[in-house]
C-alpha cells in the first residue's frame, strides 16, 4: 500500500476517533467548560473534522483504485493539514476563548483549496 494512502488512512482514522471522543466531552461537560457561545462552536468544528475524515478515507480509496495521483494526493494531504488547523483553532476558542488569530481561517481555506485540487485531480484522472 502506498505511503500517502496508509497515511490517510490512518489520519483519517485518528481524526474521526477524536472527533466522536471530542463530541462525547461536548455533549457532557458542564458549560462552565466552553466560553461563551462555545458549545456550539466545539460541535462544528468536530463535524467539520468527521465529514473530513471520511472524505480523506474516500480519496485514500480512490488513490487505490486510480493509482497514486499527485493531484490527489496533495489534495489529500492538504486536507489533513486544514483539518488539523482549523479544529485545533476553533477548540482553542471554544474551550479556552483564545482566539489564536488566522489559524482557524487559514485552515478553512486550506481545506477549500483542497476541495478544489481534489476536483482538479479527478478530471485530470
Amino acid at each position: 500500500m502506498p505511503t500517502v494512502v496508509r497515511f490517510l488512512l490512518c489520519f483519517a482514522a485518528l481524526a474521526a476517533f477524536s472527533a466522536v471522543m471530542g463530541g462525547a466531552l461536548t455533549a457532557h461537560l458542564p458549560d462552565r467548560f466552553f466560553a461563551e457561545g462555545g458549545r456550539d462552536m466545539a460541535r462544528q468544528a468536530i463535524q467539520m473534522q468527521m465529514w473530513h475524515a471520511l472524505a480523506m478515507i474516500g480519496i485514500a480509496v480512490l488513490l487505490i483504485q486510480q493509482g497514486c495521483r499527485a493531484l490527489i494526493s496533495l489534495s489529500g494531504c492538504l486536507m489533513a493539514v486544514g483539518t488539523v488547523l482549523f479544529s485545533v483553532g476553533v477548540a482553542l476558542t471554544a474551550f479556552w476563548g483564545v482566539h489564536p488569530g488566522p489559524v482557524a481561517p487559514t485552515g478553512g481555506s486550506i481545506l477549500m483549496g483542497a476541495w478544489l485540487l481534489l476536483a482538479v485531480g479527478v478530471m485530470r484522472a
